[in-house]
């Protein structure tokens, strides 16, 4: 197992039987398994406890927005299913990001798990300068990013997901104890896809990342083992 395995989160957006097969392909190098919409949607509950039983950390990738009371609620459930790390979004604003912690933290108690670190989410990576104006947000992307992150931060989020082009000056604004986790990982030559804020796993751990999530480069790689041992050196 690599001493850095548990900063490695595999993106399993596949059908579960696949995933949990390349999970265990890339276990020693990855510690982490990301359950997000698609395979919560499908599966439920299940498909946190079926990355659970072979070993691995549950990053719940919901980003939950809604109402504080609908957002407690379900941070809550996830809360009590053992997961490590629970995802928001930061735009819903304080009251939200503070039902998500009650909420997380209750249900984590009731059930007898520890709490899942709630991972605020700032500016999707997918999206670049003009979409982000788009929506109607004046802003850069960094200034939304870090407007965002103080934000989540002061509402009590221990961690934020962010890209890492803006890792570093996260880390420099709100010091070493606040988490970053940065999807958007892209080992040197690899497809961006439809990620628009991209960078390598080398380059992402040195601007002061916490958590690197990857998906395709190991879930789309010929040979996945060779592949995540290489994230390490990349």
């Amino acid at each position: 197992m690599h001493p850095r395995r548990g900063a490695i989160a595999f993106a399993a957006d596949l059908p579960l039987e696949q995933g949990l097969e390349r999970y265990r392909q890339v276990a020693p190098w990855v510690g982490v398994a990301k359950v997000g919409l698609s395979l919560f949607v499908e599966h439920g509950p299940k498909a946190v406890k079926a990355f659970q039983e072979v070993g691995g950390q549950v990053f719940l990738d919901l980003k939950l927005h809604d109402i504080p009371n609908t957002v407690g609620l379900a941070a809550a459930k996830a809360g009590a299913l053992g997961v490590s790390f629970l995802t928001v979004h930061a735009s819903g604003g304080a009251p939200m990001l503070q039902a998500a912690l009650e909420g997380a933290a209750k249900g984590a108690a009731q059930a007898g798990v520890a709490a899942p670190k709630i991972l605020a989410v700032t500016v999707l990576t997918s999206m670049d300068g003009p979409t982000l104006h788009s929506t109607g947000v004046e802003a850069e992307a960094k200034a939304q990013v870090e407007r965002l992150a103080q934000l989540a931060v002061k509402a009590g989020c221990s961690g934020l997901v962010c890209s890492a082009q803006e890792a570093k000056a996260l880390r420099a604004l709100l010091g070493p104890e606040v988490f970053l986790c940065t999807p958007g990982i892209r080992p040197p030559g690899a497809s961006v896809g439809d990620q628009a804020r991209v960078e390598t796993p080398a380059a992402a751990f040195a601007a002061g990342s916490n958590l690197l999530v990857v998906g395709r480069p190991l879930s789309e790689a010929a040979d996945p083992a060779a592949a995540a041992r290489a994230l390490h050196d990349a």
